[in-house]
């Protein structure tokens, strides 16, 4: 009996010291694949990154180039000496030449951006729509808020996306921007979808969109630096840069019963009406106002120093105009130092 009990525990440690050495030799071979394994995962913000393994050894790879080599970034807020702006505003001024930020104040927080919003309208027609369309205004595309900038356009008009293009960026008009976005997006709802999805492409993380005018809703929302994000991608396209030049424009309607009838609008951007004067040298190349009771008086700039180098400036939350020329004023007056 002794004997019987005896071998089965020579057994059981026997047995043991396999399942030990089994054990070990999983993990040993594990290590060894990890060591040797190709790593793949995209780091977005870096060209080229080191893998540290176990035993020391350190080991560089090549990515892509990161997304935002072309971009300027910086802290939320960088001083300039000299430079402030006013209270309660936020702005930032950038170097599109050098891709730096000179200057900047609560650049990523959450502010309202009224009609700069148009600024996205443009890009998604100019992206997906024909310029040569003729669309014809709806009653529901003129369902606006009592009190809405507007070009005037009727129930039953007929314009070209052309025509339309004009007045929302030269004239700011929330009628244009409605039939722009039900024409191009399908629906306004679906056009609203793609005004998100393209802020995420952009990198606008601080931004969520609701209306393609930027007439005033708690959701909808961007940032400063998502402002310069959106005006950065828009200033690429030819259609864009051309209208954003104008300070007049001659919008042609064709009414109902078959009467053409021309339209003169004027820029919503004091630089380009001569009410407001930039500082010497500084060129305006246009940009995009808004105005709403909650985002204040707001301005997305882009402009050239006497050397040609070009410049986005942003103002938000001016409580008034004269405010927020005086303080983009200061944001320019640094261009040509």
């Amino acid at each position: 009996m002794s004997e019987r009990k005896n071998r089965g525990s020579i057994f059981l440690i026997a047995a043991g010291a396999v399942f030990v050495c089994a054990v070990i030799g999983i993990l040993a071979a594990r290590s060894r694949m990890r060591e040797s394994r190709t790593v793949s995962m995209p780091l977005p913000y870096v060209s080229e990154a080191y893998l540290q393994t176990s035993k020391g050894r350190v080991t560089a790879y090549q990515n892509k180039d990161p997304f935002s080599k072309d971009l300027c970034v910086s802290e939320d807020n960088t001083g300039l000496e000299g430079l402030s702006i006013t209270e309660g505003e936020s702005g930032a001024l950038f170097s599109l030449d050098d891709r730096t930020v000179l200057f900047s104040r609560n650049m990523y927080g959450k502010i309202y951006p009224a009609s700069v919003t148009k600024i996205m309208t443009a890009i998604l027609v100019l992206r997906h729509g024909n310029l040569d369309d003729s669309v014809q205004v709806t009653e529901e595309d003129l369902m606006l808020e009592e009190g809405s900038q507007v070009v005037g356009l009727a129930p039953g008009d007929t314009v070209t996306v052309r025509e339309l293009l004009h007045g929302l960026l030269i004239h700011s008009g929330n009628d244009a921007a409605m039939v722009l976005a039900r024409h191009v997006g399908g629906s306004v709802p679906h056009f609203v979808e793609m005004m998100n999805e393209t802020l995420k492409e952009l990198g606008a993380t601080g931004s969520h969109f609701s209306n393609p005018s930027g007439l005033h809703d708690s959701s909808h929302y961007t940032t400063v630096y998502d402002i310069y994000l959106m005006l950065n991608e828009a200033l690429k396209m030819q259609e864009f840069v051309r209208i954003i030049k104008m300070s007049a424009y001659a919008m042609t309607v064709t009414h109902a019963d078959g009467n053409r009838e021309v339209i003169n609008l004027s820029s919503t951007d004091r630089y380009l009406t001569g009410t407001a004067q930039s500082p010497r040298d500084v060129i305006i190349l246009g940009g995009k106002t808004g105005t709403t009771s909650m985002a204040g008086h707001c301005l997305a700039l882009a402009s050239q120093n006497a050397f040609g180098q070009k410049y986005i400036s942003i103002i938000v939350g001016a409580r008034n105009s004269d405010l927020l020329y005086g303080d983009m004023n200061k944001l320019l007056a640094q261009i040509n130092e």
